[in-house]
């Protein structure tokens, strides 16, 4: 059991926390409705300051309370935030308890073996270990940013309880005769249900196969179709918590999906999603930011541009949101190759945020790098210096190295020695990391200006009199970034030719070795858009079984995973040992 390191306060001192009356579960949904319609409305500190008061006598105070602050801590990265996240969340946790059901040892070994019925609850404790459920994984969440082992475990144990309350509250609701006619009160429960039931199938279908068996060995499940189904009745719900839904929901198709995946978001349900909200709050922050980012991923740039920008000026409260609009404004000035104001915003990242300082400082000297010298030196900067400050920027979470920023660090290695080995194309590349040729492929006339900018690249190394240690790995690097454009713009024959370069090229690779599973695994895709799903299945199933420790492999073992869902049915047609695992 969770026990926190706060002292219970003393309800015979006055203090500002403590509100002696007890309110009744609607008030305080309602209240606690009150303070959520203030956060969106950019109003945070109101917000918080609505909750405070009764933080220690409401669960449902508690949680949103400490929500806040872990949204803050997540954003800032910032000790102090930190710790006021974790000692409130610490708070949360035993407000919750004083609300759930009391049980002896006796009967707490019986519920180990027989689940708690909803029968044996009373609503307010039931919707107790809803809460409790919802700050424990709150608390995981922090606790994995724990440089130790230790807590790792911590963390771990944590999911796991939270994803057996869950569990048990799913139960009490199937346990209910007659769904249909549930008190508004309870209303808020099923919400609630759906979306932590929802987040964790979603969440943990996305892991690859063998990660996966595991977690389901451990008593998780990873079943997408149920996780969006009950995301989608959360977000339905018109509950406290349709807001997460409609936010899982819409991280999942405009996020998740794309970086982590084929890039195949629902765009038509997330703006469906977002529609009411926009209604609602249309100058609140997120709602602008996901407005944005819808028209980024549909290839409208600059109206995607223009609500960033709107974005940024609709609050100075939480300056972190301002700079997840810079990482997007970044990106869309760069899908143009306008590199001037793409480096503006990666150079106001890197002297502002503190998320990735090695991503940021790798991000703004790589896209310098696509600028001619002259304005580089007019800008004031200087390229070489940049990439050599990445790797003492490097952080670690949890005891282990970002892969992005690793990567960015081996990349930058070039630039150690005192003849700087130069990065070809470093902007284009990371677009590439970032899946953004996915984005930029819905803009033919800008697929095709990013084309013109490596066939550029490829002449210069054709030409090159001395070439380094470096030049096979900048050849196969162009050619598989050309493959992409040319297989986002249909030339699929001049697409296949470009893939299957670089994997000839294989031996020939000295340092750039994700190269190689990665244009397999673009390879497979082409295969697949041209109908043969059986050769793209075994090529995908080639660049997953045969190659290892490579730059990015977990990220490329999340696309595999995605991309091997898509072509499950056909996939079980396969002889067994070529069948996906």
């Amino acid at each position: 059991m969770e026990t926190s390191s706060l002292q219970q306060v003393d309800l015979h001192q006055p203090c500002e926390d403590v509100i002696s009356d007890n309110i009744d579960l609607e008030t305080v949904l309602k209240e606690c409705s009150g303070a959520l319609d203030l956060f969106l409305n950019n109003r945070f500190m109101d917000a918080l300051a609505l909750l405070k008061p009764r933080r220690n006598q409401s669960m449902y105070h508690a949680m949103g309370y400490s929500s806040i602050l872990v949204m803050q801590a997540g954003m800032t990265f910032e000790p102090k935030d930190m710790d006021a996240a974790m000692s409130s969340l610490g708070e949360s946790l035993q407000t919750c308890q004083k609300f759930r059901k009391k049980v002896g040892i006796i009967e707490s070994l019986s519920n180990f073996f027989y689940r708690q019925q909803a029968e044996r609850l009373t609503e307010e404790e039931m919707h107790a270990e809803l809460c409790y459920a919802e700050v424990l994984l709150q608390k995981a969440a922090l606790t994995f940013l724990d440089e130790s082992i230790i807590g790792f475990i911590k963390g771990g144990m944590r999911i796991r309880n939270s994803y057996q309350i869950y569990k048990d509250c799913q139960a009490m609701i199937n346990a209910m005769e007659d769904k249909e006619k549930l008190t508004s009160t309870l209303t808020h429960f099923r919400g609630g249900v759906s979306m932590g039931i929802g987040s964790f199938n979603l969440m943990l279908s996305l892991l690859p196969s063998r990660v996966l068996r595991l977690m389901e060995f451990l008593g998780f499940s990873g079943d997408r179709e149920m996780g969006l189904s009950e995301l989608r009745s959360g977000a339905a719900s018109n509950s406290l918590r349709s807001i997460l839904s409609t936010l899982t929901l819409l991280m999942f198709h405009l996020y998740i999906s794309v970086i982590l995946g084929i890039g195949d978001g629902d765009l038509k349900e997330a703006e469906a999603l977002l529609a009411p909200y926009k209604n609602k709050f249309p100058n609140g922050a997120l709602i602008l930011f996901y407005t944005a980012r819808i028209a980024v991923l549909k290839g409208n740039f600059t109206f995607a541009q223009e609500k960033y920008l709107a974005c940024i000026a609709s609050q100075e409260e939480w300056r972190q949101i301002h700079h997840l609009c810079y990482w997007e404004l970044m990106w869309a000035y760069s899908f143009e190759q306008n590199w001037r104001e793409a480096y503006h915003y990666a150079n106001l990242l890197s002297k502002e945020s503190k998320w990735s300082q090695a991503v940021y400082v790798f991000q703004k000297a790589a896209i310098l790098s696509m600028l001619p010298e002259e304005e580089v030196t007019e800008l004031g900067e200087n390229v070489v210096q940049l990439f050599r400050q990445v790797e003492g920027l490097r952080l670690k979470i949890a005891g282990k190295s970002i892969p992005t920023e690793k990567f960015a660090a081996k990349k930058a290695q070039r630039y150690v020695s005192s003849v700087p080995g130069k990065l070809v194309v470093p902007a284009l590349e990371m677009m590439y990391v970032w899946n953004g040729f996915t984005v930029v492929g819905k803009r033919p006339e800008l697929t095709e200006n990013i084309l013109s900018t490596l066939e550029k690249t490829e002449d210069q190394l054709r030409n090159e009199t001395h070439p380094s240690e470096y030049h096979q790995d900048d050849e196969c690097l162009v050619q598989l970034l050309k493959g992409l454009c040319l297989r986002e713009l249909g030339r699929l024959v001049q697409a296949e030719i470009c893939f299957n370069r670089v994997i000839s090229s294989e031996n020939n690779i000295r340092h750039d070795t994700y190269l190689v599973p990665f244009t397999m695994y673009e390879l497979g895709l082409l295969h697949k858009q041209k109908g043969d799903i059986t050769k793209a299945i075994s090529v995908i199933e080639d660049a997953k079984m045969n190659y290892k420790d490579y730059s990015m492999e977990s990220r490329l073992h999340f696309r595999i995973h995605a991309a091997l869902n898509t072509m499950g049915s056909f996939a079980a047609k396969l002889p067994p040992s070529r069948t996906p695992a």
